[in-house]
C-alpha cells in the first residue's frame, strides 16, 4: 500500500511516499478532510501560508485520533516574506496557526513574491535571508526538515552557495504533459527529493484522449495513471481532494506502467490549457 510507503531525506528523516493536497480547500472543511484522509491511510499532508487553512489542517491533524509522529505535515513560508525578521515571524505565525509544537517540514513558496514571479528579479539576498531563518528554526527543533518551492536552478544555487544546511526537497509543478526533467534532474543530484504538486493537472489530463485511452487500457483512473507516472519518475505526488472515495481511489496505485508507455507519457505535448487555474503564475499566468 502506497500510503505505508516511504521515501527518506537526505536528513534521514523519512516521509510517506503519497500526499495529501490541501490546495482550494477551505479552512472550515480542512480538519474533516484531514480526518478522512488520515482514516483512508494517509500520513503526509501538505498546506501552506497562502492557502489560508493552516489552523483548519492543524485541527485535523490535533484531532486525527492518532500519535503525531505518525503524521508529516508540511507548510510552506509565504514568497513574499524575503527578510530574515519576516521569515521567521512567519514560521512562528505558521505554527501558530497550525496548533503544533514543529512542522515536520517547511519550504519557501515561490523564490520569488508571486506578483512578481515573471520579473527579472530572482530576489537572490531575500531568499538567502529566508533560508537562513529557516535553518535557524531547523536547528532549534521547529522544523525537522526544510526545502523548497518552485526553485528553478540559478534559485536553487544561490541557496547553496550560502547555505549551512541543504534543502531537502524542491516541490515543483509535474505531471503528465508537463514534466521539467532537467530541473528534476539537477534538483536529484543536489539530494533533494522532487515533490510533484497538481500530479492531475488540475483535471486538465481527463481532456487528453492519449491519457485517457492510456488509463483505459490499464484499467485504471486518469488520476492514478497520472499519480503512477510520477512514481515511477521517483517523485513524491500531492494529488489535491477532499472527496474520500477520490483520496481512496488515488491511494490504489499498485500497477506498473510500462517502459514503452513511460516513454510516450514523457514526450505528450506539453499542455497549454489549465482552465481556470490558468490566471495563477505557476500555471503561466500573471496574478497581476
Amino acid at each position: 500500500m502506497i500510503t505505508k510507503e516511504r521515501f527518506k531525506l537526505a536528513n534521514d528523516v523519512e516521509i510517506p511516499k503519497l500526499g495529501l493536497g490541501t490546495w482550494f480547500i477551505d479552512d472550515g472543511d480542512a480538519a474533516r478532510v484531514v480526518r478522512d484522509a488520515v482514516e483512508i491511510g494517509y500520513r503526509h499532508i501538505d498546506t501552506a501560508r497562502a492557502y489560508g487553512n493552516e489552523a483548519g489542517v492543524g485541527e485535523g491533524v490535533r484531532t486525527s485520533g492518532i500519535e503525531r509522529s505518525e503524521l508529516f505535515v508540511t507548510t510552506k513560508l509565504a514568497a513574499e516574506l524575503k527578510s530574515y525578521d519576516e521569515a521567521a515571524a512567519g514560521i512562528d505565525e505558521s505554527l501558530t496557526n497550525l496548533g503544533l509544537d514543529y512542522a515536520d517540514m517547511m519550504i519557501i513558496h515561490s523564490p520569488k513574491p508571486w506578483m512578481k514571479f515573471h520579473g527579472d528579479d530572482h530576489y537572490f539576498e531575500g531568499n538567502r535571508e529566508a533560508w537562513r531563518a529557516l535553518e535557524d528554526a531547523y536547528d532549534a527543533g521547529k522544523l525537522r526538515a526544510i526545502g523548497l518551492s518552485n526553485f528553478e536552478r540559478v534559485d536553487i544555487d544561490n541557496i547553496l552557495g550560502s547555505c549551512s544546511v541543504k534543502p531537502m526537497v524542491n516541490q515543483i509543478l509535474v505531471h503528465i504533459s508537463s514534466s521539467p526533467f532537467e530541473l528534476i534532474e539537477y534538483s536529484q543530484q543536489q539530494d533533494m527529493l522532487v515533490e510533484a504538486y497538481s500530479p492531475i493537472a488540475h483535471g486538465q489530463l481527463f481532456r487528453n484522449e492519449q491519457v485517457t485511452a492510456m488509463a483505459e487500457r490499464y484499467g485504471v483512473s486518469v488520476p492514478q495513471l497520472s499519480i503512477r507516472y510520477v512514481l515511477q519518475l521517483g517523485l513524491l505526488p500531492l494529488p489535491k481532494t477532499s472527496n474520500p472515495d477520490h483520496m481512496r481511489s488515488n491511494t490504489e496505485v499498485d500497477f506498473e506502467i510500462s517502459g514503452v508507455d513511460m516513454d510516450t507519457l514523457r514526450n505528450l505535448e506539453q499542455i497549454q490549457d489549465y482552465g481556470e487555474i490558468g490566471v495563477m503564475p505557476v500555471f503561466g499566468g500573471d496574478l497581476s
